[in-house]
């Protein structure tokens, strides 16, 4: 909206920096500026009102005894990022941009499947909250809407694009592409729907997942500049994606409000995010990767969502086998998701926190570094 309203005003007027809303690289960080106002505005009177309903978490028995705590920490904070991410991407964003358009879709769709799951659970105490079905039916059905506009209508998001495009960068490598083919929505179901969960997944120490979302955003913001940008993309040897650089202007919007989050979130947190939050920061992070033809990029750029989800995985999988083959369940881990099995470590929980930063941040700069090593 400010976007339009400061290229009017230049338009009409012609006042000194008014043009300067025409530059991507300003309304980015415009928009995390935003974000991170909001954040800070918000935070504290979206805390008093959940601690006013009692809207706090439940005891977590499936968690190391010291998360006993928490109980009662207000949940369903990630309204607080939500709000902080979506409303600088209208104002600074250009709305008549599709990538613009399917990133807030993603986002604010997840966010309504995540509240519905916090409500259930925190206001009408049911503990499972939203049935896990119906969770992931909510984010196939997000993930079918996203595909299907790329692979059957890609004019919108391109008006010289009409014709199928369903491949993708392969990371370190300068001239090679992978076509997904006729399989190209169910991998965009599957990466939005994994990632989802695997922040949810994520979402168990103070601070630990808003903090790699921020990370991880950070990174989209740079790669989907140089996407949108021909000069750049033309010198890295990838392909131009021309308007994809307006998805710089969500990304740095989502890093100003996981920062924003994260002076409420740290340890000790003031309250948590939530489905709300986790489940749409994590298809949201899927999104971006799918309209930035980055997918195979997920294993390097989302390595500690996926370790934090593998674990689950594999723990599991390794209990049912040895139950059946020994007539007892075994463990690889000592509590999953993987962050747990170093609390029950011995690791303090900030320690733990601080240290999935450092891994996160190295495979930033690996991310990074594949568009220059190809």
């Amino acid at each position: 909206m400010l976007y339009y309203l400061f290229g009017l005003i230049e338009k009409a007027y012609h006042p000194p920096g008014f043009g300067l809303a025409q530059y991507i690289t300003f309304r980015a960080a415009a928009a995390a500026v935003t974000a991170l106002v909001i954040a800070f505005w918000l935070g504290p009177k979206i805390i008093k009102i959940l601690n006013e309903k009692h809207i706090g978490e439940a005891a977590k028995t499936d968690a190391p005894k010291t998360h006993l705590s928490k109980a009662g920490t207000p949940t369903m904070g990630g309204l607080i990022v939500l709000a902080s991410v979506l409303i600088p991407t209208v104002l600074w964003g250009n709305l008549e941009n599709t990538y613009i358009i399917l990133i807030v879709f993603v986002t604010a769709a997840l966010g309504v499947v995540g509240f519905l799951d916090d409500f259930l659970k925190v206001v009408k105490k049911k503990p499972k909250g939203l049935i896990g079905t119906y969770k992931i039916v909510g984010q196939v059905l997000v993930g079918i809407v996203v595909g299907g506009i790329i692979y059957f209508y890609p004019h919108w998001i391109d008006p010289d694009l009409w014709r199928i495009n369903s491949s993708t960068t392969v990371p370190f490598f300068k001239n090679l592409e992978f076509d997904f083919g006729y399989f190209y929505i169910p991998m965009v179901i599957l990466v939005i729907t994994a990632t989802s969960n695997s922040v949810n997944l994520t979402d168990g120490l103070d601070g630990l997942a808003i903090g790699l979302v921020g990370i991880v955003a950070v990174t989209l913001a740079v790669i989907s500049y140089i996407s949108g940008n021909a000069v750049v993309s033309e010198y890295l040897t990838i392909p131009f994606l021309r308007g994809n650089g307006e998805l710089a202007v969500y990304c740095t919007a989502l890093a100003g409000a996981a920062l924003g989050f994260l002076w409420f979130n740290a340890y000790p947190a003031q309250v948590f995010m939530g489905d709300t939050g986790s489940l749409a920061l994590g298809g949201a992070i899927g999104a971006l990767c799918v309209l930035l033809k980055k997918e195979l990029l997920l294993p390097t750029l989302g390595g500690v969502f996926l370790a934090e989800a593998g674990s689950v995985i594999v723990q599991r999988a390794y209990f049912k086998y040895t139950k059946r083959r020994y007539g007892s369940g075994r463990r690889l881990f000592r509590m999953a998701p993987l962050h747990h099995h170093f609390e029950m470590l011995g690791w303090p929980e900030p320690k733990v926190v601080v240290r999935f930063y450092i891994v996160a941040i190295v495979m930033m700069i690996v991310s990074l570094a594949t568009f220059k090593v190809r």
